[in-house]
C-alpha cells in the first residue's frame, strides 16, 4: 500500500496546479477543451482523496461483523471514483462540448491554452511515470499487460488510467484549439470536448467493470486454481481434489478453501501431516493466500492403540 500512495499522492499534486491553471485560462479565452480538461483534472483531484480515504478504510482490523476485515473497502471507494469519472468528468466534459458546438464563441488568444497544456502534459506525464514505477514494483517482473490484466490494487490501475486518458486529452484539446483558431470554427473547439468526454466515459466503463467483479466476489485465476491442485495431489494419501473455491477480499488478500479426498484407510495422522504440507506450499507459491481453509470430503479413519 505504500508504493500505492505514493502514486496517489503524486497524481493529487499535479491535479491541483493543473485544474487551477486551466479554469484560469478557459475563463481568459473561452475555451471549451480547455474547460473540459480542467473539470476532468479538478474530478482526478478528488478521486485520489478518495482512494487515499479507501486505502485507509481498508486497513482497519477485523470485527465480529466483519470476521474477514475491510480489505473491500478499496474496491467499493474505487468503484466510485469510477463513477465520478463518468459522470462528473465524461459527463461534464460531453454536455460542455455540445453546448458550445450549439452556440460557438470565437476563441480569443489560444496562445496561453498552448502554454498551460504544455506545463500539464509535463505534470502529468511525470504523475504516470511514478504510477508506472510503482506498478512495475508490484509486478515483479511480469510483463506489463499480463500484469495489468491481473492486478487486484484498485489504486495503482485506477492512477495509471487516469493519467493515460488525462495525457490523450491534452492532446485532444491541442488539436481542437489549434484547429479552431486555424479555420475559425468553435465549433472544432467543442468537438475536441465532446471527444475528451467520450474518452474520459470510457475509461470509467473498463474501471467500473473491475470494480464490480472484485467487489461480487472475483477469485484466482483457474490457471492457479490448478497448480493449488496439482499439489495437494502430490501428496500420497490425497486421492482426488475437488473445488478450489476462492475470493479476493484485499489486494493482495486472498481467501480460499480446498476441497481434498483421501485415500480409503488414511490415518487421521497421516492427514493432519497431507494438510499441514499442502498449507505450507501453497502459501509459499501464493503468498497472496492469506486464509487458507483445507476440507476433507472422506474422512480419515481413526487410528485406534491395540489393547
Amino acid at each position: 500500500m505504500a508504493e500505492s500512495k505514493v502514486a496517489i499522492y503524486g497524481a493529487i499534486g499535479a491535479n491541483v496546479a493543473i485544474a487551477a491553471t486551466k479554469f484560469v485560462v478557459a475563463g481568459i479565452t473561452g475555451s471549451s477543451a480547455m474547460l473540459s480538461e480542467g473539470i476532468h483534472s479538478a474530478v482526478d483531484t478528488f478521486n485520489g482523496v478518495l482512494l487515499l480515504v479507501g486505502i485507509r478504510l481498508s486497513q482497519r482490523p477485523a470485527t465480529p461483523e466483519h470476521p474477514f476485515g475491510h480489505g473491500k473497502e478499496l474496491y467499493f471507494w474505487s468503484l466510485i471514483v469510477a463513477v465520478l469519472i463518468f459522470g462528473l468528468g465524461g459527463g461534464v466534459s460531453f454536455y460542455e462540448g455540445i453546448q458550445h458546438i450549439r452556440k460557438p464563441e470565437p476563441m480569443r488568444d489560444p496562445t496561453w491554452n498552448y502554454v498551460v497544456l504544455a506545463l500539464a502534459f509535463v505534470f502529468e506525464g511525470t504523475s504516470f511515470l511514478i504510477a508506472l514505477r510503482q506498478f512495475r514494483v508490484q509486478a515483479r517482473g511480469v510483463p506489463f499487460w499480463r500484469a495489468l490484466g491481473q492486478s487486484k490494487d484498485p489504486t495503482t490501475y485506477t492512477v495509471l488510467a487516469e493519467d493515460s486518458a488525462a495525457l490523450i486529452g491534452l492532446a485532444v484539446a491541442a488539436l481542437g484549439i489549434y484547429l479552431s483558431h486555424r479555420f475559425g470554427m468553435p465549433e472544432l473547439d467543442g468537438a475536441a470536448s465532446v471527444v475528451i468526454g467520450l474518452l474520459l466515459a470510457g475509461v470509467a466503463v473498463l474501471l467500473i467493470g473491475q470494480a464490480r467483479g472484485l467487489l461480487i466476489g472475483e477469485g484466482i485465476r483457474p490457471e492457479t486454481a490448478r497448480a493449488i491442485r496439482s499439489l495437494a495431489m502430490e501428496q500420497p494419501s490425497v486421492s482426488d481434489v475437488g473445488h478450489v473455491l476462492s475470493m479476493y477480499i484485499g489486494p493482495d488478500e486472498v481467501l480460499a478453501i480446498i476441497d481434498v479426498n483421501f485415500k480409503e484407510g488414511t490415518a487421521t495422522g497421516e492427514a493432519a501431516d497431507a494438510i499441514t504440507a499442502i498449507e505450507g506450499q501453497v502459501r509459499a507459491r501464493f503468498p497472496m493466500i492469506r486464509r487458507l481453509f483445507i476440507e476433507a470430503s472422506e474422512a480419515p479413519v481413526e487410528t485406534v492403540a491395540p489393547a
